[in-house]
Parts: C-alpha cells; sequence; structure tokens
C-alpha cells in the first residue's frame, strides 16, 4: 500500500483528492507544516516537516510525499500524474497524444496560474485586500490570470473537461491551483465557462469528501 504524507491542507489535497476519486486505499501520514507550528520550539511535536523523520523521507521539507514501493515522489503534480498514469483508469490518459495534454495542462496549471493565484489567496488571507498597497498587488495577480483563463475560456466554451470531454487528471490539477483565487470577487465571472467548469469540478463526491476532511481539519 503507497503512503501519503501530508495534512489535508496543503497541496497533499491534490493527491488525496485523486485517490478518493479512485476510492483506492492508501496509508495517510499527517505532516503538519513546521511553519504552523505554535511552538516553534518543539519542532517534533507533532510531526512535521522539519522532523528528521520525515526529512528522511524528503530532505527539502516539504509535503505531500508519497511513497510507493522503492518509488518517492515529492512534488504533488508529479504524485497526481503518476497515480492517474499508473492506474487512473479513466482519469489517466488512454493514448500518448492524452498523455501530452495532461502534461500540457499540468505546466500550465503550475507555472501560469498557480503563482498569481496562490498570492491572491495568500494576501486576502492576511487582511491585505483591505489595504490599497493589498489591493493594487491583487489586481496584478488578477491580471496574471486573465491570459491563462482566456486560453482556458475558449477551450471550455466547447468542451466541458479539458480533455476528451471526460473529467480527467488534468482537470484535477488545474482545477487545484485554480482553487486559490476563488476568493477574488469578480474574476471567475469574466470568464463563465471557466467558473462553471471548476464548480463542476468541485461538485464531484470525491472532491467533497477531501473538502469536508480539509475544513474538519485545524486552520
Amino acid at each position: 500500500m503507497a503512503t501519503l504524507y501530508g495534512v489535508f491542507r496543503s497541496r497533499a489535497s491534490r493527491p488525496i483528492w485523486l485517490l478518493y476519486e479512485l476510492d483506492e486505499g492508501f496509508e495517510h501520514v499527517p505532516v503538519i507544516q513546521a511553519y504552523r507550528l505554535a511552538q516553534a520550539s518543539a519542532p517534533d511535536a507533532p510531526l512535521n516537516t522539519a522532523s528528521p523523520a520525515f526529512l528522511q523521507v524528503n530532505p527539502l521539507g516539504q509535503v505531500p510525499a508519497y511513497v510507493e514501493g522503492d518509488l518517492v515522489l515529492t512534488e504533488s503534480l508529479s504524485i497526481t500524474n503518476h497515480i492517474a498514469r499508473t492506474r487512473g483508469g479513466m482519469l489517466g490518459p488512454q493514448t500518448p497524444a492524452e498523455q501530452a495534454l495532461i502534461d500540457q495542462w499540468t505546466l500550465l496549471a503550475v507555472t501560469a496560474v498557480e503563482g498569481p493565484a496562490l498570492e491572491i489567496l495568500t494576501i486576502q488571507g492576511a487582511g491585505g485586500d483591505k489595504t490599497p498597497e493589498g489591493q493594487a498587488a491583487i489586481a496584478i495577480c488578477a491580471e496574471k490570470l486573465r491570459r491563462p483563463l482566456k486560453r482556458l475560456q475558449k477551450h471550455l466554451d466547447a468542451h466541458p473537461y479539458l480533455i476528451a470531454d471526460r473529467f480527467t487528471v488534468a482537470d484535477l490539477n488545474l482545477a487545484e491551483t485554480l482553487r486559490y483565487a476563488q476568493g477574488h470577487p469578480t474574476l471567475l465571472a469574466e470568464f463563465p465557462a471557466v467558473k462553471a467548469w471548476l464548480e463542476r469540478c468541485q461538485a464531484r463526491p470525491a472532491f467533497q469528501r477531501m473538502w469536508a476532511a480539509r475544513m474538519a481539519e485545524p486552520a
């Protein structure tokens, strides 16, 4: 059985969502990010990304980490793509062309969407969106997102999902990066097909199961 390290309130949400989609058993080790510990003087209570035991798994000290036999993966989207490619059924690639498209949308997620979307979430979470400086920074991030969102809008105007008109790991990967920007008050409304697609992805029972566990986890 594979082992996944990381709490729900981390990028571990991505492989957890996928594993729930596949109804596949796995060992879940809830490793918390060290910066979230209330007492920095107690780096080993609880198990966290600075714990010596976890650093044996991932010397980078980041979650998630995924162990499957001798294979150790430490990037969330490489984990999801590996699981989908090896045993994802229709959520994974059915042809080399579909694998190339999964790679394409995954790379777009990490290079063009995640950075500015996460910055929006971070500013809002810190209350910075109430200040002129924070609002200006969010506006810059939103403008960075408009180019990939226009690309997505054009595709999703004609298709319900990213590949072969079915939900795949490509949708999961991109939805979980774009989620960071959902708190922007107006951005997604500019791209109705993208907004509807994201809502379809998040209406899936496996996402709802993951999200409920995330919300139940201490912030």
